[in-house]
């Protein structure tokens, strides 16, 4: 059933606010309207309502009966209406996200950058996810990942290339003084290697033979399972890293890492953002695809 007779809302703040004040004027500047205006609003719900609200005097208003009591009922209902405004505006509505990446991302690419997205976007819940190989994540775990990967075509997965790998060498700035070395000079430091059973990063071996040095023997290294925490031993002057342009970036732009040798190397593979292609995009998974690639886009 429709509701009326329904004044019009303009007209019904106006006798609100000039109930208040018992002044057009007033009511007027709380409203942002001329005096006028105001009378006008306050003439055009009488007219409505076919009865006078107010008694208007030289210089002073007075409520009449019919007045005083509409301005209680109208009060309450205009009370009551921005209550429930004000509740719902209140309730946003989160949207959930699942984020995958490998701890390298999240740490030294991710971590450094995901405050801009979380500030603008305050209707998001973001959980993230490590895993360190792509081969691994379920597509119902996750709603955007990003992974090196070495084919960009992969069942069920759309993909976005956000920039080629490259790697080389980093140590701290005091480890080598300031020189940089030569591949084969390289064997006689303390290299700091990532142990990793599915070998889909690139290990020490397979940069030397990149870099000309075919079955380099590995004198003196320190193996770890965490790629951060190899980070963690090279900043500290415990050896040299491998280093992904990229993900290592933030730490060298800050001079916590500088690089040990101007030889670099690629197994052909590429940074990619990733989300599974069965299911419907949401808006959440857009902006945050769209977030990315923009951290990614030189300035």
């Amino acid at each position: 059933m429709a509701l009326s007779p329904l004044p019009p809302l303009a007209c019904l703040q106006a006798f609100e606010a000039s109930v208040r004040y018992l002044s057009f004027t007033r009511a007027g500047q709380e409203l942002h309207l001329s005096t006028s205006a105001v009378s006008r609003q306050i003439s055009q719900l009488e007219a409505f309502l076919g009865r006078r609200l107010f008694v208007r005097e030289h210089n002073a208003l007075r409520l009449t009966p019919a007045g005083e009591t509409y301005a209680v009922d109208v009060r309450r209902m205009l009370e009551l209406c921005a209550s429930a405004t004000s509740s719902l505006m209140a309730r946003v509505v989160k949207s959930r996200l699942t984020v995958s990446c490998s701890a390298g991302i999240s740490v030294f690419w991710l971590a450094p950058r995901i405050g801009s997205f979380i500030d603008a976007n305050p209707d998001v819940d973001l959980r993230i996810i490590v895993r360190d190989h792509f081969g691994v994540v379920s597509p119902g775990e996750y709603d955007v990942g990003i992974f090196y990967l070495r084919n960009a075509e992969v069942p069920g997965t759309h993909t976005r290339k956000l920039f080629d790998e490259r790697v080389f060498p980093v140590c701290s700035p005091t480890y080598l003084d300031g020189r940089k070395l030569a591949p084969v000079e390289l064997l006689s430091c303390t290299l700091l290697v990532l142990e990793d059973a599915e070998r889909s990063w690139m290990s020490w071996h397979s940069w030397f033979e990149r870099t000309g040095l075919e079955r380099a023997a590995l004198n003196q290294t320190i193996i770890v399972n965490s790629y951060p925490l190899i980070v963690q031993l090279a900043t500290h002057g415990k050896g040299i890293a491998l280093a992904w342009n990229g993900v290592i970036d933030p730490l060298i732009e800050h001079g916590a890492l500088v690089t040990a040798s101007d030889a670099h190397a690629t197994m052909g593979g590429s940074y990619f953002v990733t989300w599974p292609s069965e299911r419907a995009e949401t808006s959440a998974v857009r902006r945050f695809r769209d977030w990315v690639i923009g951290q990614t886009i030189p300035a």
